[in-house]
């Protein structure tokens, strides 16, 4: 319940002085830059992997013409998809544009697959480049930008590919030479498998992949050129360490991390994500023994049976590992996973019958808590462990707040929407209104935010819990939300949670201060077919027609576009309603709303509107009409009624019908 988002307790501290980030924080970060330079590119790594098993000589059909594809791949087309990715990055096409002119050097200049010459020359000629405009920016007579920018791209990253033909590439070269002559001392030793020591570790601590597409990718993807294998792919990826730990929580652990152990596994050996089972190992960090030991166990049987991938395996699902098994090495990877599953298990259960064993949710939530600071963020995946360990608020749910930048449009419209579905259950006492994150304050059991708002929110409301959602209109958190009432009415009057007595529901006020409904809406405020062909144009479309009712001065259109550009206002159900920020609210004069309708529909950051309501709001006298306006778009039916409206009364009888 309540997937994605911490539960409980948020502890705010604010000081003087920023910290620097710690020596692990900058490796994660690297970590995550190379892993976002390859990433997006691993599409082309499975074409070259299944092209090279299949049409090779040595492959299933073995097809001189296809199999002279395979070559040029991995020579010319991956690295530079990693080029312009990182270069991307960094300074948007311009900059992958210069970085995979520059990658071109690194690429000439040697005979190896240059993936960390890549990754090198990408996001490097893309800074400079950056740096570079900046040196003129706004200096440059109008009618001569283009010609400036395309003579200075081609001419900087011309010099770059030079550089790196003469310089870089050789450089990488060595690099490479010493680190496979690395790893062929490990495997000749037999020293391989305690690579372990420092992988499965580095994994939970989430550094794994500076060690993965910094070093293992490049090193491996070489030795695959050369004898259409390696072993090196599965290092990190083996899922036989996770599997084995949660193995052994699933039939010795006890309480939540027992009963969410068997969801866990087909999340992580199924689905790939090995993040999953990271906080079974943080709640009791003896665990990591057993991670080590399955990973040096599924190592050795890699060495003994020189089985490898073709390819990565991303994610590092069973399914993923097998796409990309060599075809001589099915038994021998078939083993080291189940190897490394096996040690993992023994020595996880020895841990947990000998140990005292966490019994409750409560180890588990801290855990995934701590994970997610350890990671940087809260992860989309682990999260739902802290949910299900924690299913219930502290205490009755009494009020529910949704808070965006203004508190005046996209926040109404979602508080809406849920005031709506909680009526409906008829659950306690719930108050649901809206706020601008400003005026929040920490006296809330449910504060929901866009997910982009949610790290201003919960420092303000550390006792609340925190839901983010990507889409106010028609999110399934909303149900979740309910979900969560649900068990914590049961708990209060001590009620089945699934069939509760139903009690009356606070409403918030849709009227003015007096007692009476101002004409927010009226018909010159609304439009059939705007004009407009682009999400800016239909920003000024809407915001216009705010000013000429004179609800609104003409400088708050700029500050509908400040607010777009900082969190989009996207409802979902073809709506978007863009509306000022908190610190425009002196620039309206009256409470108004627009509708315009645009039949061939505009995209509005990739999403499809059709609908476009303009919003300026003071003293909540615009809620009443936003109520309106948020069930008649989370009912396909009407939104159905409102796209065949032909005449400006329809539409607006429809909002007076559903709002008696």
């Amino acid at each position: 319940m309540l997937q994605g988002y911490r539960l409980g307790k948020h502890v705010a501290t604010q000081t003087a002085v920023t910290p620097r980030p710690s020596a692990r924080v900058r490796v994660q970060k690297f970590g995550s830059f190379l892993s976002a330079m390859i990433m997006p590119n691993i599409g082309a790594f499975i074409a070259w992997g299944l092209i090279t098993a299949l049409f090779i000589p040595a492959g299933y059909f073995p097809n001189e013409t296809i199999g002279a594809l395979v070559g040029p791949i991995i020579m010319f087309l991956l690295p530079l998809l990693i080029g312009y990715t990182g270069g991307k990055m960094v300074y948007d096409v311009r900059g992958g544009v210069v970085g995979a002119t520059a990658t071109m050097g690194v690429i000439v200049g040697t005979d190896i697959p240059m993936f960390i010459g890549a990754m090198l020359m990408g996001p490097l000629t893309a800074y400079l480049m950056k740096k570079i405009d900046g040196l003129w920016d706004g200096k440059i007579r109008p009618g001569f930008e283009m010609l400036v920018n395309n003579f200075s791209a081609g001419i900087f990253s011309g010099i770059m590919a030079i550089f790196a033909l003469l310089a870089v590439g050789p450089l990488v070269t060595l690099f490479s030479e010493a680190a496979g002559r690395g790893v062929d001392f490990l495997v000749s030793t037999g020293l391989l498998p305690f690579t372990s020591l420092l992988i499965e570790p580095a994994k939970i601590l989430f550094l794994n992949n500076a060690i993965n597409y910094g070093v293992l990718t490049p090193l491996a993807t070489e030795q695959a050129t050369e004898t259409g294998k390696s072993l090196l792919f599965l290092l990190e990826a083996n899922p036989g360490p996770g599997l084995g730990l949660l193995l052994a929580y699933a039939i010795f652990g006890r309480g939540v991390a027992k009963a969410s152990a068997p969801g866990a596994i087909i999340i992580q050996f199924l689905g790939g994500i090995h993040e999953i089972y990271f906080p079974y190992v943080l709640m009791k960090p003896l665990m990591v023994l057993a991670v080590i030991g399955g990973g040096m166990a599924g190592i050795f049987t890699l060495v003994l049976t020189g089985a490898g991938l073709r390819s990565p395996a991303a994610p590092g699902s069973i399914i993923a590992v097998y796409a990309a098994t060599a075809s001589d090495s099915f038994v021998g990877i078939t083993l080291s996973v189940l190897m490394a599953a096996v040690v993992s298990f023994l020595i996880g259960s020895v841990i947990l019958k000998t140990t005292k064993n966490p019994d409750d949710g409560d180890s588990l939530t801290a855990a995934t808590t701590k994970m997610e600071g350890l990671k940087g963020r809260k992860s989309s995946v682990a999260g739902g462990l802290a949910g299900s360990a924690s299913s219930s608020h502290d205490g009755p749910i009494r009020n529910i707040v949704f808070a965006c930048d203004a508190g005046m449009g996209s926040s109404a419209m979602g508080a809406s929407v849920l005031r709506n579905k909680i009526k409906a259950a008829g659950f306690p006492e719930v108050k649901v209104t809206n706020l601008a994150i400003a005026n929040l304050k920490d006296e809330y059991d449910v504060v929901i935010t866009h997910q982009d708002l949610a790290a201003r929110a919960e420092p303000l409301t550390a006792s609340a819990t925190h839901v983010a959602v990507d889409n106010f209109m028609g999110s399934p958190r909303y149900d979740e939300v309910v979900e969560l009432v649900r068990a914590s009415a049961a708990a209060e009057h001590g009620t089945d949670p699934k069939n509760p007595q139903p009690v009356a529901v606070a409403a918030d006020a849709d009227v003015a201060a007096d007692g009476t409904e101002p004409e927010v809406l009226a018909a010159r405020s609304v439009i059939l077919s705007g004009k407009a062909t682009t999400r800016e144009e239909a920003i000024n479309e809407a915001g216009q027609l705010l000013v000429d009712r004179d609800a609104v001065d003409v400088s708050y259109i700029d500050a509908m576009h400040e607010r777009e550009r900082s969190v989009a206002t996207y409802m979902g159900n073809f709506l978007a309603i863009p509306h000022g920020t908190n610190d425009a609210k002196d620039l309206i004069k009256r409470s108004a709303v627009s509708i315009i309708r645009y039949p061939e529909g505009i995209d509005w950051n990739g999403k499809q509107v059709r609908f476009v309501v303009g919003v300026a709001g003071l003293n909540n006298e615009h809620l009443s009409i936003l109520s309106a306006i948020a069930r008649v778009f989370s009912d396909k039916e009407q939104v159905s009624r409102l796209e065949n409206a032909t005449t400006v009364d329809e539409v607006l009888a429809l909002f007076g019908k559903v709002n008696a």
